[in-house]
């Protein structure tokens, strides 16, 4: 030890100096943080996300159930993150659908963690020209077993697997 320093002495200079273990509240906040140890917070506007049993099958899932997921936001004015600050943008409801089986409620899981770090939606220009609620990047199965773009709808054989893949790219997992 040294210069006369007792144990004691080093192991509070330790934690004086910022080298001695996180705090509870350091430590959830890292688990919120991406690879890069950032916080991987998105532009999401408020909303708010439920989930719902149906008893009925996907395309493609024969022996399971549905999960489906409801996403409301309403409409509002855009913050700095957004493309016109100030302006009012138009809501949004949509709806996710997934096999309620292992891997469709892992993915749910997921979600719902890339939901509260405002990573599934985002303001930005629709079709329609007017600033509005959209999906991100993030995949997601908006259309049941209704015909519609195939990038919307089931059957997927590969979609359970590109979303986990698409979430963990972006810290999430």
């Amino acid at each position: 030890m040294g210069g006369g320093q007792s144990k004691d002495k080093m192991h509070c200079n330790r934690y004086m100096n910022g080298q001695g273990p996180l705090s509870v509240e350091q430590q959830m906040e890292q688990d919120l943080k991406g690879p890069s140890g950032n916080q991987s917070v998105g532009d999401q506007p408020e909303g708010s996300m439920a989930l719902q049993h149906e008893r009925r099958s996907l395309p493609g899932f024969p022996k399971d159930d549905t999960i489906k997921i409801n996403f409301v936001f309403s409409d509002g004015i855009q913050t700095e993150a957004h493309p016109r600050p100030g302006e009012k943008f138009h809501g949004l409801q949509t709806a996710a659908y997934l096999p309620q089986n292992t891997k469709g409620t892992a993915v749910v899981k997921l979600l719902e963690r890339a939901f509260q770090q405002r990573m599934l939606f985002t303001v930005a220009t629709n079709s329609d020209g007017e600033e509005a609620v959209v999906p991100t990047d993030v995949p997601l199965k908006t259309i049941g077993d209704e015909s519609g773009p195939e990038s919307l709808r089931y059957p997927d054989s590969n979609y359970l697997n590109d979303v986990v893949k698409v979430l963990k790219a972006k810290g999430i997992k």
